[in-house]
């Protein structure tokens, strides 16, 4: 369907396709100088030593999770309430997952509730910026500290966000960023790993790229079970150029969300999802009052050439993890609610107030 107003749209200026155009004309079409030189820029945004280029941040995640020899019958701590890749990253390998529910106001892990969760069993903590809200890093850090677990970031949606004066994508081990087309940058399909230990980088870079030992002359020496997890030249030149004016995309993203917030404020029916300050945004999140009907407004918008969605289905409630896990509704309320209540309204970085206009007042009459 060709959407009026869809739900994201990529923003690729013609500086980001001469870029990507540049790196046709050469050689090099993987493992070229755009990936180092994407990965050192982004390690430099973010203020970590090491950063990774990958096919996704799902691949990200799973590299992490095996770089911590995070396995079968091990314990991972984590939201019910984030996209599937944040659990499926340690189920890959064995592990877990032990859900807690989510803060009410942040739709993050709840992390007055990680500490009754922790057994003899219990590897890592991953906690997810949900949306681009940071996460309660410095209180997850201290309980992963004290207890002597390991500590994931699962920074897919929050480029760009900052926690008490540290970029996200700085905490815990290590960390990943997504650039999927709905994200702050985007190179297609793409993420990056992020770490500050040396050996985590080290296992990861080997890992991507077939379990390789180096790129040198023992190309064909694999020390390792590998994968082909690479990010290629072509989306390390488009992410690069995007990169570039990731400040003023955050600025433009938050002045969208400002009118909304403005053009939605007390409509009835209608929760305004509310974030802190540093934070670069992902979706546009509203919270339907109970009893209104979020399918049928997400159908009668689309009626209008307006696409929404929901956001998210919680993790524990998917029939895969129903089947595997014995997970059932009732155990997370908080969480269950927001995947119940949450819309998603149209969300990119050229959305005109125009558009924005016309999807509030569709939304407001649908509801009335």
């Amino acid at each position: 369907m060709i959407w009026k107003i869809p739900l994201s749209k990529p923003d690729v200026k013609e500086s980001d396709k001469k870029e990507v155009l540049k790196v046709l004309k050469t050689p090099y079409l993987s493992l070229g100088p755009k990936l180092a030189e994407f990965e050192k820029a982004i390690a430099k945004f973010a203020g970590v030593k090491y950063a990774l280029g990958v096919s996704s941040g799902t691949a990200g995640l799973h590299l992490i999770i095996r770089a911590l020899g995070i396995g079968r019958n091990d314990e991972v701590i984590t939201t019910p309430f984030s996209f599937i890749s944040s659990a499926n990253c340690f189920v890959y390998e064995g592990a877990r997952p032990v859900f807690v529910d989510i803060d009410e106001k942040t739709l993050n892990i709840d992390v007055g509730k990680i500490e009754e969760k922790i057994t003899a069993r219990t590897k890592a903590i991953l906690a997810v910026d949900v949306f681009g809200q940071p996460a309660d890093w410095p209180r997850l850090e201290a309980i992963a500290k004290k207890h002597k677990l390991f500590l994931v970031e699962d920074s897919a949606e929050a480029l760009g966000s900052v926690c008490q004066g540290k970029k996200c994508g700085s905490f815990g081990d290590a960390a990943i960023f997504s650039f999927y087309p709905n994200k702050q940058i985007s190179t297609g399909e793409g993420g990056m790993i992020l770490t500050d230990k040396k050996e985590i980088a080290d296992f990861c870079r080997s890992s991507t790229n077939q379990g390789r030992r180096s790129a040198g002359p023992q190309w064909l020496e694999h020390v390792r079970l590998g994968y082909n997890y690479r990010l290629d030249e072509m989306s390390a030149a488009l992410g690069l150029s995007q990169l570039k004016r990731i400040e003023a995309v955050i600025r433009q993203r938050e002045k969208i969300a400002d009118l909304y917030n403005k053009k939605l404020n007390k409509t009835a029916g209608i929760e305004v999802f509310k974030v802190g300050s540093g934070v670069s945004r992902f979706v546009y999140i509203v919270k339907l009052a109970q009893g209104l009907n979020r399918d049928k407004i997400i159908s009668e918008l689309a009626k209008k050439g307006i696409q929404c969605s929901n956001y998210f289905q919680p993790i524990h409630l998917q029939p895969f993890y129903q089947k595997e896990f014995g997970f059932k509704a009732g155990l997370f309320p908080i969480a269950e609610d927001a995947g119940r209540r949450t819309l998603a309204l149209p969300f990119f970085n050229n959305l005109s107030e125009k558009e924005i206009d016309f999807v509030v007042s569709c939304l407001k009459k649908i509801i009335r």
